[in-house]
């Protein structure tokens, strides 16, 4: 049986290859701070800290504060 690898399924773009590449070569912490994007979250962004007793308390904190869309709601 031949094997073949994701490279022979699909043909990566030159451009894509040598910004990676271009990539690789920068130094470890210029590339840990361009790999992240601060997005603001409403809400849980405009203070720096809240403290809940229970589970229970977070819960229901999140369920009436944040945005569904944020993710934090109940299933």
């Amino acid at each position: 049986m031949k094997s073949h690898s994701t490279a022979s399924h699909c043909e990566i773009p030159k451009e894509w290859v040598e910004e990676f590449e271009a990539a690789a070569r920068r130094p470890l912490e210029n590339r840990l701070r361009y790999a992240f994007i601060h997005t603001y979250k409403p809400v849980l962004d405009d203070a720096p800290y809240r403290s809940f007793t229970t589970m229970e308390e977070y819960r229901d904190w999140c369920e009436k504060n944040l945005p569904s869309w944020l993710g934090y709601g109940r299933l």
